[in-house]
């Protein structure tokens, strides 16, 4: 149980020094941008498509259960 905690705390430590580092670059270049539309449009793609194919998939196996049994 104290390793857990020790882990848990170094893992704190570490997220807080990044958060921090984050902040600072943030405070030294302001002016880094928003995200494209057109890279939001490309991830909802992304993300689209691979769940029509995930689905497809689970419609597939699901049809042809019985039939895959036995293999």
């Amino acid at each position: 149980m104290k390793y857990t905690a020790v882990r848990f705390h170094r893992g704190v430590r570490r997220l807080a020094a990044r958060v921090e580092e984050s902040l600072a670059e943030l405070r030294q270049h302001p002016d880094r941008g928003d995200i494209s539309i057109t890279t939001v449009i490309i991830w909802v793609a992304a993300v689209t498509g691979a769940l029509l194919i995930a689905g497809t998939i689970a419609v597939v196996i699901a049809k042809y259960n019985e039939n895959l049994n036995g293999i």
